[in-house]
């Protein structure tokens, strides 16, 4: 019975070596594709956004959006007169002479809610020396008063008093008659041969300047809010991956590796007990 029993022991001893070295390849490749299909979802992850990230988003998008609003309504109603304005040249004018017409001129004011009444103002001229040409021009006081009046100076706000509105007129008459032939700046058109000059531009550079600043500048810190936390969700993400992979390598790897040393130093330890 002892001849025979020797080699069945070693054949049970070689057939537990045999399933404990496949068992270890097997686990191990277990594991691997574990971490594989691990790092590959994690790749695909995204860190839900908080409360306050998405009220940064949300103000940020709303600052872009009104911003372009801006840009759309000041480049309608300033930006385009201003670059079709034709008096662009800046010169000097002396006073040459200024009246009031006999005939006055007609106008309407409201009298009440569905009430429109009529009146008439005075019209002042007055009549300048253009020192760029040396010509005779007949001054308006801004863009819109060439436009509304050809004739006048400015039409006054119309209303019922005659009095005072002779009264405005003659006071602008007299502050140009106390010019005494002081000249002042005043804006001509380079491109057309008319006879009108303008004594005020509605629309200088820096309304211009503001115009473009304001709206430039709340679309820039749109920008920067929405960036700033599209950074901000990005490291957090690259955190939380770096942070997944440490805590698999620290629980995971570790342990498996204890696990097979302690396996190995029992094998090891049995087998010499066999051999004693």
């Amino acid at each position: 019975m002892q001849p025979f029993s020797i080699p069945v022991q070693i054949t049970l001893q070689g057939s537990r070596r045999r399933q404990g070295r496949t068992a270890f390849p097997t686990s191990g490749k277990k594991r691997d594709t574990d971490c594989n299909d691990g790092e590959l979802a994690d790749v695909h992850k995204k860190l839900p956004s908080s409360a306050g990230e998405d009220r940064a988003m949300l103000l940020g998008f709303a600052m872009m959006g009104f911003s372009v609003l801006m840009f759309f309504l000041l480049g309608t109603t300033i930006l385009k007169p201003f670059m079709l304005s034709t008096w662009r040249e800046e010169s000097n004018c002396t006073t040459i002479h200024t009246h009031i017409m006999e005939d006055w001129l007609d106008c309407a004011f409201p009298c009440g809610v569905d009430c429109r009444g009529q009146g008439t103002f005075p019209c002042l001229q007055v009549f300048v020396n253009l020192a760029h040409s040396g010509q005779r021009a007949l001054l308006h006081y801004n863009e819109e008063a060439v436009q509304i009046n050809p004739k006048c100076f400015y039409t006054p706000k119309c209303h019922r008093n005659r009095n005072d509105l002779l009264n405005s007129a003659l006071d602008i008459k007299e502050f140009f008659d106390h010019k005494n032939g002081t000249p002042f700046s005043c804006f001509y058109s380079p491109d057309s041969q008319s006879e009108d000059v303008i004594l005020v531009k509605k629309y200088d550079q820096m309304v211009i300047f503001h115009c473009l600043f304001w709206p430039s500048l709340t679309l820039l810190g749109g920008a920067l809010i929405v960036g700033m936390v599209r950074l901000t969700q990005h490291l957090s993400l690259l955190c939380e991956k770096y942070s997944t992979a440490v805590r698999d390598e620290v629980g995971g790897k570790v342990p498996y590796r204890k696990h097979h040393r302690f396996k190995l130093s029992a094998r090891r330890s049995k087998g010499r007990a066999e051999k004693s």
